[in-house]
């Protein structure tokens, strides 16, 4: 920490502004918090949203610091905080939205509660790209799906973000996986050990038919929205069968689903930064995807390009086009 208390932050003025470099007052942090020096932040699609000011949902008013996921070390503790030493690197979902500091500084304080301890296996730009996908596929399969051994399983999208993480997470816990993906995704999720298929060759009912004997797969979790939302209640197993999907934000027939006695979740990982109920699960789902990466279960698809904050627009604009290859990361330091 430099001798003036100042830190460098980018911050964003006005919608569809630029981000600019300022110098800023370290946070002060409360009792529950820590002060967490920023190693590396992940970028995801509501960043680019925030900053287009076409994310209401996000509650982040400007002035503001983005930057939704961190790694980072420890370097001071609150005095209510128990289960941490100085020098910890941490990773964690911990703010950018919400009027929360994001993770586009030097420095931020972070509630305890939405943390763990990093994996010592991985470096701070690959643990800065799991928190918000990982949390988000865990929420759907494991609190809301009830995932289980010997399940059948199918992931749309299981090549993008949420989606290779849920893929990961459901063949660790002994299901049999299935994801759609298109083109180089294909041979992505089949290198995660699902069963690839091509939706753009292959109907919903082809697919049930073949890989379900036409009975439906027990969870499907959408992580694209809109259409395949509407595929996923076709999908899914009479009476057992459960939908997911952390896109579900459009309007829904849910006639497929009733006929089918089959249930739907909603996952808004945002709640707990948004609301102030249920930072502690995060953490706790943190703690889970430490133990499944130090085991070697759990890889991560990230950008080969690493930007910092001099090009943090760069990194922006690759995302809100959908161009990146994987989750993009901004090394801090």
């Amino acid at each position: 920490m430099n001798s003036s208390d100042k830190m460098t932050a980018l911050v964003l003025t006005e919608e569809n502004g630029q981000l600019t470099l300022q110098q800023i007052d370290i946070p002060e942090i409360s009792r529950d918090q820590v002060l967490v020096e920023i190693y590396a932040s992940g970028v995801n699609p509501v960043d680019t949203k925030i900053k287009a000011g076409k994310a209401a949902h996000a509650r982040h008013p400007l002035p503001a610091i983005l930057g939704m996921d961190l790694a980072g070390k420890i370097i001071k503790i609150g005095a209510d905080v128990t289960g941490y030493e100085l020098g910890d690197n941490v990773y964690g979902f911990t703010g950018g939205i919400g009027g929360v500091q994001g993770s586009l500084a030097e420095y931020a304080a972070v509630d305890a509660e939405l943390l763990a301890v990093m994996p010592d296996n991985i470096s701070m730009g690959t643990a800065a790209a799991i928190p918000l996908i990982f949390i988000t596929a865990w929420e759907g399969l494991v609190d809301r799906a009830k995932l289980s051994s010997g399940q059948k399983v199918l992931i749309h999208g299981g090549a993008g973000g949420v989606g290779h993480m849920a893929v990961q997470i459901a063949k660790a816990f002994g299901a049999e996986v299935y994801a759609t993906a298109s083109g180089e995704g294909l041979e992505k999720v089949r290198g995660l050990g699902a069963t690839a298929i091509d939706y753009k060759t292959q109907t919903v009912e082809e697919y049930v038919d073949k890989h379900t004997n036409g009975e439906g797969f027990d969870i499907v979790y959408d992580t694209v929205g809109g259409e395949t939302l509407d595929l996923s209640f076709r999908a899914v197993k009479n009476y057992t069968g459960h939908a997911v999907s952390c896109l579900g934000w459009g309007t829904h027939a849910l006639a497929p689903l009733s006929f089918k006695g089959a249930s739907y979740s909603g996952v808004f990982t945002m709640l707990p930064l948004l609301t102030g109920i249920g930072k502690k699960h995060h953490g706790e789902i943190l703690r889970e995807a430490t133990k499944l990466i130090k085991d070697g279960k759990i890889v991560v698809f990230n950008d080969p390009t690493v930007y910092s904050l001099e090009d943090v627009d760069k990194a922006h604009e690759l995302v809100s086009q959908g161009k990146s290859s994987g989750k993009v990361v901004i090394a801090i330091k």
